[in-house]
């Protein structure tokens, strides 16, 4: 039989406030324990939570960016069941009227073309606590830092149909948050993470198949995995006779495979109801435009330019626009030397960021600021130096030896461009291979990247390769 596979997420995003979503303690990360967590975050009788307004307008900012309606009026409730790092009893969320719906981003499918991905709402809600239980023994610690952090969770329409499809929208997801400032996005803190919901269908059947939910995947890697390996359990199951229950389950990275953690709530488990000490929220038309007004330009939008304005290609400038600071710093680059746009990206998605990765540092603290990276890129340009020199150049530069002109003065790599110095070299490469002469004289034209090679060979990759290929070519010919 064949599958079809459906799935929808659920992304939380910590919005990225100096203080918490309804009282004024810190969300800085790695505080010691319990250590900023106020009276209303540990849920004390006669404390009254108070809307922080950021929040507000950070998830207008979302809305407005994926194309989604900001509502006018929404409404906080209260989302009640029990759990130990849950002091209050209840969590404060949005149920029945969150502050955005109906939005859309747009993926790339399998087969490149691009898919809508409906998103039914993104609705402000407070983070949990944290459960401790590495180094207590038998027992389990609270920290309650993170109680009352503020939390955009978005959801999807359940448009999604394979693991890679899943990672793509997500991927989507968060290099907008980040481009908007309203998130790090930073996985590995709990800044970004997603449940995603999976089930399968015979092709062609419309209604859904029984889903499970998958909790807390906090990588990209682990949401394919887990996604993939959920698939397959449930075909197998059904194929074998059984049913799918719908449940709420875990992915084990050690394990790669997801095992049942409870059986999955419904909406009415949770008896939510508006909460009485939050007044709803009402949002202005003038203060959505002036939200509009602050938007930046956003990923599809700067690809697009840069494809059209720069004439790179589109898989360059997708990886260009990843960030907002990569897309900065390659436009400073281009603005800065007269080399060729798809130079200049070859160098920002190449060199530059196989640097930047096997340090680990982020482009902001590149050690080859744009305006030197530009430098280099002009010599190449004006031809002193070649692109394989430049490499060695480059290497230099990051590990602090100075400027591109620096580097090639003092090391002398300047390009041989003297006709008469590269003549007398290719005629000496020339005498002394006579069998791969005769050969290329018969009409074993591929020979030419070897006479190539040796030249450069000899000159120490300083000669100007369209020369040298120039020479060879009209000395060969004889």
């Amino acid at each position: 039989m064949s599958w079809e596979v459906v799935i929808g997420l659920e992304i939380h995003t910590q919005l990225a406030t100096k203080s918490k979503i309804f009282s004024g303690a810190s969300t800085a990360y790695g505080a010691e324990p319990n250590t900023q967590a106020c009276l209303v975050d540990l849920g004390y009788p006669g404390v009254l939570p108070v809307l922080n307004k950021e929040v507000v307008h950070m998830a207008a900012m979302f809305g407005l960016a994926v194309n989604a309606t900001v509502a006018p009026r929404s409404v906080f409730a209260r989302k009640n069941y029990f759990y130990p790092d849950l002091p209050k009893g209840y969590q404060i969320s949005q149920y029945e009227l969150p502050i955005v719906e109906h939005g859309e981003l747009f993926v790339s499918d399998a087969e490149g073309k691009e898919k809508r991905i409906g998103i039914t709402r993104a609705h402000l809600e407070e983070d949990a606590g944290k459960s401790i239980h590495e180094g207590l023994d038998k027992s389990s610690g609270i920290d309650l830092n993170r109680a009352g952090t503020p939390l955009l969770e978005i959801v999807s329409e359940p448009d999604i149909r394979s693991a890679k499809e899943a990672v793509a929208y997500m991927r989507k997801i968060h290099t907008i948050v980040r481009y908007l400032g309203i998130s790090d996005g930073n996985m590995q803190e709990g800044s970004f993470r997603c449940d995603a919901n999976v089930s399968v269908r015979p092709q062609g059947q419309e209604a859904f198949g029984t889903r499970a939910e998958i909790k807390n995947l906090n990588s990209f890697r682990f949401v394919e995995k887990a996604i993939n390996f959920e698939v397959e359990r449930q075909i197998e199951l059904i194929e074998d006779g059984g049913k799918v229950v719908q449940e709420t389950r875990l992915y084990d990275s050690d394990k790669d495979e997801t095992r049942s953690m409870r059986s999955k709530e419904e909406a009415n488990d949770y008896r939510y109801f508006p909460d009485p000490d939050l007044l709803p929220v009402e949002i202005a038309a003038d203060f959505i435009e002036s939200v509009r007004a602050e938007l930046p330009e956003l990923p599809d939008a700067k690809q697009q330019r840069f494809v059209e304005e720069y004439e790179i290609k589109k898989d360059d400038a997708a990886l260009l626009t990843t960030s907002r600071a990569v897309a900065a710093y390659f436009e400073a680059v281009a603005a800065a030397t007269d080399a060729n746009a798809q130079l200049v990206a070859n160098w920002v998605v190449g060199e530059l960021s196989g640097a930047l990765n096997k340090d680990g540092l982020e482009i902001g603290d590149s050690n080859v600021p744009a305006a030197e990276l530009a430098g280099l890129l002009t010599r190449i340009h004006d031809h002193t130096i070649s692109g394989k020199i430049a490499k060695q150049v480059f290497e230099a530069m990051w590990a602090g030896d100075g400027s591109a002109d620096e580097v090639i003065e003092a090391r002398g790599l300047k390009q041989i461009t003297d006709s008469s110095a590269i003549e007398a070299v290719v005629d000496k490469v020339i005498e002394a291979n006579p069998g791969q002469v005769a050969e290329y004289r018969a009409g074993k034209d591929k020979l030419i990247g070897f006479f190539v090679g040796q030249v450069m060979k000899e000159t120490k990759g300083q000669a100007n390769p369209g020369q040298v290929n120039q020479i060879l070519k009209a000395k060969l010919s004889v």
